[in-house]
């Protein structure tokens, strides 16, 4: 892809180191020169804050720190910033000191269920969060890890990570991995190589899954070299986080498309953020535009009870007005999950509109999106399979392996994978007599 910059990203390159435009497609470059402090971010953006805002803003820098890649603060529209989704994501706000009454340092309780030295969350049965870096490219003002973010003391060391994954290699139940942080793909590639190598080698780790936000607020990491690193592993997903659609510009594009084309799945995990996101037409978009970029819609989150976070929650009813402006207006495969996750570390509640209204031994009536309402007629006898409890020795319906593909004959033979002749000859031709009279009645492989 052709190399291009806007107006304003050469603005800023300038600002930042003298008009070094060349390195901005460097994601160590958007680490090394992220926007840290108040006075830059003014620079950067060629705007004043009043006076006060700017004491406001230094007073919020004091608990949770400021972080920002000159590349998402590019995407800011300068004429209207207070009311731009960029830049109430990246730039603190007085608001988040406000700790109200039922708001948590850990709402998921993640610290509480930590294992493997802390670093590792087993909340459900087949599956843990894997903590393996604190850094991340940005800070997001919605965090709800705001108690870890940017604590470099903190950083899993080497040693700490290994206990994470002896806790894991020690429990036969997880078949699902999922890196998160911070944002694992803030590790150097060498590590990131040297944890996935680890968990492809556990025997019943089935899926590994990376959570992060670089291809939305730093799409150049995705490198060349990380691409090739993170095929070596599949089944391998990712999980990529976009609240909104002035986020998916042609940088983003570009570095969803090379995860995509390298085989790995992937989805996308909205916060529902007031002021930023949360109206049926803005989620609408988003979801189109992911789905456009090969992306599916996973999750649409409430925002957490994390500390400083009330000035982004909405009411649960406006996440139900969302997905019911969506069932039935777009594609299926276009509509999130809305989820609470739950506090205490219940793990994630599904919520619904709800489309049952009503039921009875043997109808049910329900509404589709327009205000249809029909009934669904329930068979009179169902008489499930009789099951003696002992799944060990099933020979009805549980089989869970996967079918045999029974082996082929004739041209099937040589069309199919697992077998290996390459030839079909008949048996008693002059040329195979001599050929086994030679060999002294030996037969050639593959002979039908």
């Amino acid at each position: 892809m052709k190399k291009s910059y806007t107006r304003k990203q050469r603005i800023i390159a300038e600002k930042i180191s003298g008009g070094a435009l060349a390195n901005w497609r460097d994601w160590r470059w958007q680490v090394r020169h992220s926007v840290r402090d108040v006075d830059t971010v003014e620079k950067v953006l060629g705007i004043r804050f009043p006076a006060r805002e700017k004491r406001k803003i230094k007073k919020t820098l004091d608990k949770f720190p400021l972080a920002v890649t000159p590349y998402y603060l590019s995407l800011i529209d300068t004429a209207c910033y207070k009311n731009d989704p960029v830049y109430k994501q990246s730039v603190p706000d007085i608001r988040e000191l406000e700790v109200t009454p039922e708001d948590m340092k850990d709402p998921l309780a993640e610290d509480i269920d930590g294992q493997g030295g802390g670093i590792i969350t087993h909340r459900y049965p087949d599956r843990v969060l894997f903590l393996v870096s604190n850094m991340c490219a940005m800070y997001c003002r919605h965090c709800t890890r705001k108690r870890r973010v940017g604590d470099v003391d903190s950083l899993p060391s080497k040693k700490q990570i290994e206990k994470g994954l002896r806790y894991i290699r020690k429990t036969p139940a997880i078949r699902d991995v999922l890196l998160s942080g911070g944002d694992p793909l803030m590790l150097p590639d060498d590590r990131l190589d040297w944890i996935l190598s680890s968990l492809r080698k556990i025997s019943h780790v089935e899926i590994i899954r990376i959570g992060t936000r670089m291809p939305a607020v730093l799409p150049y990491r995705i490198t060349g070299t990380l691409v090739e690193i993170l095929k070596k592993y599949h089944p391998l997903w990712i999980n990529t986080h976009f609240n909104h659609p002035r986020e998916i510009t042609a940088s983003s594009k570009e570095a969803l498309a090379k995860l995509a084309d390298a085989g790995i799945p992937l989805g996308n995990q909205t916060v529902l953020l007031a002021g930023v996101n949360d109206c049926p037409r803005i989620m609408q978009r988003l979801c189109h535009k992911l789905v456009q970029n090969r992306v599916r819609p996973y999750y649409l989150y409430q925002c957490d009870l994390s500390e400083g976070l009330s000035h982004f929650r909405t009411p649960v009813g406006k996440g139900i007005e969302i997905i019911e402006s969506m069932i039935g207006h777009t594609s299926g495969f276009a509509v999130p999950r809305y989820v609470i996750d739950a506090p205490g570390g219940g793990g994630k509640i599904p919520i619904l509109p709800n489309y049952v209204i009503s039921w009875s031994t043997n109808k049910i009536v329900l509404r589709n999106y327009e205000g249809v309402i029909t009934t669904y007629k329930e068979p009179d006898s169902y008489e499930p399979i009789f099951c003696d409890r002992n799944c060990a020795a099933c020979k009805l319906q549980l089989q869970l392996e996967s079918a045999e593909e029974w082996k082929s004959t004739g041209i099937g033979k040589l069309l199919s994978n697992y077998d290996k002749t390459i030839s079909l000859t008949p048996k008693h031709t002059e040329r195979i007599k001599r050929r086994n009279v030679k060999r002294e009645g030996a037969t050639i492989p593959g002979e039908a």
